[in-house]
């Protein structure tokens, strides 16, 4: 088995059985693997694939607490991003690739593990909410990282545990559907990656199922709080890998 091929299988294991847990974060754990070996704009494909493989089991899981209205915005705003992550894309170089990817994580991981302490945000209404869902599409354009700001935003604004569970599943889902028609009418979905989706594909759903198990007897709380750590150490990883590319 190739050095690619095992990078490629692990990080599909491990964010495939996180985003069973959670719901979300495939694209961040996935890349945080794969950022080693694999070129970015391939590994973006396979985050987009993997994920939306990951949210076809999500979609049967948890939908309990779902509202039509409040999910709405996001969908409309990741409508509005996607595009633009897709015409970013084919720019990025890969040490500013892991410079973006290693700042995203220090931050986002950190502010999700303490979200619970800070104070609720009721600005904005349904405005905001479509804001975190181009901020969605865009990064999920960019690599499949659509669950990011919007998990944020919904932790932010207080929503409850099924209610949030159920907006970003189902925000996923949409945001990376429309993401993947995207690769494939711009030419970033080749054909020499139809068998890393082969092998990508039982490997997410086998992991994903196994998540899903887990997530009804595991505090939630405490396996984010895990992630998120571990996230936040990888982000730190890569910035540092970068930014001494940068400066040499």
């Amino acid at each position: 088995m190739s050095p690619d091929l095992t990078l490629l299988l692990v990080g599909a294991a491990v964010a495939g059985l996180v985003q069973g847990l959670s719901g979300f974060a495939f694209g961040m754990v996935a890349m945080s693997f794969w950022v080693w070996g694999i070129d970015p704009r391939v590994a973006s494909v396979l985050t987009v694939f993997g994920a939306l493989t990951g949210q076809v089991v999500a979609a049967f899981s948890i939908q309990r607490g779902l509202r039509l209205a409040v999910l709405l915005p996001f969908l409309v705003g990741g409508l509005v991003g996607v595009p633009i992550g897709v015409a970013v894309l084919p720019h990025l170089d890969t040490v500013w690739f892991k410079l973006i990817l290693g700042t995203l994580l220090v931050t986002w991981c950190p502010t999700m593990l303490f979200a619970q302490r800070l104070p609720r945000v009721q600005w904005g209404g349904r405005f905001a909410n479509g804001l975190a869902g181009a901020a969605g599409g865009f990064m999920g354009g960019l690599g499949g990282f659509t669950g990011v700001v919007p998990s944020l935003w919904c932790t932010l604004r207080g929503f409850d545990k099924a209610l949030q569970r159920t907006v970003v599943q189902n925000f996923n889902l949409a945001a990376l559907s429309v993401t993947m028609v995207a690769y494939l009418m711009s030419g970033a979905v080749t054909r020499d990656m139809i068998p890393l989706f082969a092998v990508l594909a039982p490997t997410v759903l086998i992991s994903s199922l196994i998540g899903a198990r887990l997530y009804i007897g595991l505090s939630e709380l405490a396996f984010r709080r895990i992630v998120l750590s571990l996230l936040t150490l990888a982000g730190l990883t890569m910035l540092v890998s970068s930014l001494a590319r940068l400066l040499s």
